[in-house]
């Protein structure tokens, strides 16, 4: 017989939102510092940019940011698709960042000592 024993406490949705914020303030105000406090030093990304595949180290979104500057237009959506005591995905529906462009991120995060970090950031970018 199984039990019925919720293994998710209401407090790791509440933290993973707060983790994907961090990065959707960071893009709005630009701030790399910001950025850096929702992902992982060793976070990977992929998408495609202009039928371009970028992929490589979060740096690349770092260099992003750096070179487009703010996205006081953005608007966000954040889903949490799947979480457990450990991982989450997220789904960041995302209109307007720095450059005017619209996206569907999809944000792998994993708990480290208590903290919640993307470590992967997986992304499609839609056409004007």
């Amino acid at each position: 017989m199984s039990k019925n024993i919720k293994n998710v406490p209401t407090q790791d949705f509440e933290d993973v939102v707060e983790t994907v914020s961090k990065y959707v303030e960071g893009l709005r105000v630009g701030s790399i510092d910001g950025l850096t406090k929702a992902f992982h030093k060793d976070a990977v990304m992929y998408g495609f940019t202009n039928d371009n595949l970028l992929g490589g180290p979060i740096k690349n979104l770092y260099d992003f940011v750096e070179k487009n500057g703010t996205a006081p237009d953005i608007k966000t959506r954040l889903d949490v698709l799947a979480i457990t005591p450990t991982t989450a995905v997220v789904r960041v529906d995302m209109e307007k960042d720095a450059i005017g462009a619209n996206y569907t991120d999809f944000h792998t995060l994993i708990k480290i000592e208590g903290t919640w970090q993307i470590i992967a950031k997986v992304y499609h970018m839609y056409e004007g």
